[in-house]
């Protein structure tokens, strides 16, 4: 258990060093706007042109890498983000630093999906929903540190300073996996045909669709953050970088809780925390303008948003158990999907209906989402009963 906890905590590393790459920038658009004199939305490319590789490509990428040695594809991958880190950073024309943030985008989805394998290989099954709570609560450490801590130096020195915090993370995971990862050659490789199997089982498409949903009810508030602070709940910037924070700190918490609670039941574990998606809007409408109920309000919002990339990683995996890492890609994917779609959609009744709308949008994606799991668990329970009575 210490070796594949120790794996798991390079994983962490890495993520970290990823998650800084994929979100440090949505602090620094507008330097980065200014400097190359472009406008808003053509630097907004830099995020969405990201998330859109890890979604089309991510579980070809991975099925690719599926027969090569882990300990080489978790180092390959992270070494990528150190170099595109190292060029961003000097401030390449634009075609170039959009060329740079685009390429470690390919290896995403690998590095995760690889990094939970390698984790979980032949540890004891009871301990593997809280390994891969381990990797990916390196999502929400990114989130309280270096993601904001980016966004605070470019405020000091200029935006190349952000890149530097995502050079420094990557380059510290390079060190960790090269001294102490053991090589993890895969020895009983899958087929391409066998991990493809998973797409013709009803139980995974559901699920995959229940990850689209959950990701976009979450995201269709959470990409309106600040905005919706600020304009609904008449917080000053320093006030809604306090809520970011508590968002955040509480989210490190909530990823090890969801962690334990997903080895004793998964699809219930998923359920209790969307239901927050149902939650979280009425509790903002109800809280009005009282400050102390609002922080209550976003304590409990971010425990329960926090696990949603666990959870539905978790979720997919148990519909694919002999498909581990393509299922993890597929997940990485169609979650960079989920926040694309979440965040146009709300931006889209934003500006029909106004910024109090986001939270509203969330629920009804997390309607859907929750849909899905009765569909699952309704559809796995008939074949049980089939195969009694078979």
């Amino acid at each position: 258990m210490m070796m594949h906890k120790k794996t798991a905590y390079i994983g962490c590393l890495g993520m970290i060093g990823i998650i800084s790459t994929e979100f440090g920038v949505i602090g620094v658009l507008p330097q980065i706007a200014d400097h190359y004199q472009v406008t808003i939305d053509k630097a907004g490319v830099l995020l969405s042109a990201f998330a859109l590789v890890i979604a089309l490509t991510g579980p070809f990428m991975t099925l690719l890498a599926s027969g090569f040695d882990r300990k080489k594809v978790m180092l390959t991958a992270i070494a990528i983000f150190l170099i595109t880190g190292i060029v961003s950073s000097f401030g390449p024309p634009f075609w170039l630093l959009l060329t740079v943030r685009i390429l470690p985008a390919f290896l995403q989805p690998v590095y995760i999906s690889t990094a939970i394998a390698a984790a979980v290989a032949s540890g004891d099954k009871k301990h593997e929903h809280q390994l891969m709570g381990i990797v990916l609560g390196g999502i929400a450490i990114a989130m309280v540190t270096t993601v904001p801590l980016a966004t605070y130096l470019a405020g000091i020195f200029n935006w190349k300073a952000s890149f530097m915090v995502q050079t420094v993370v990557s380059a510290m995971a390079v060190f960790g996996i090269m001294k102490m990862l053991p090589p993890m050659p895969v020895t009983a490789r899958k087929s391409y045909g066998s991990q493809l199997q998973i797409l013709k089982q009803s139980s995974f498409l559901i699920s995959t669709a229940m990850n689209f949903f959950m990701i976009a009810a979450w995201f269709s508030t959470y990409s309106y953050f600040a905005d919706y602070l600020g304009k609904v709940k008449h917080m000053d910037e320093k006030m809604i970088s306090y809520m970011l924070f508590l968002f955040g700190a509480i989210g490190i918490v909530s990823n090890w809780i969801s962690g334990k609670m997903l080895s004793k039941s998964v699809s219930k574990t998923t359920a209790v925390f969307l239901s927050g998606t149902i939650f979280v809007p009425f509790a903002l409408q109800y809280s009005g303008g009282n400050t102390w109920m609002t922080i209550l309000v976003i304590a409990i919002w971010g425990f329960l948003y926090a696990p949603c990339f666990l959870n539905a990683s978790a979720y997919m995996i148990s519909a694919a158990p002999n498909a581990l890492e393509f299922a993890n890609s597929l997940a990485t994917s169609f979650g960079n999907l989920g926040v694309s779609v979440g965040t146009i959609v709300s931006g889209w009744f934003i500006a029909t209906s106004g910024i109090a709308t986001p939270p509203w949008v969330g629920m009804c994606f997390g309607i859907l989402s929750l849909l899905m799991i009765g569909l699952r668990t309704f559809l796995e329970n008939k074949r049980g009963q089939v195969k009694c009575y078979s």
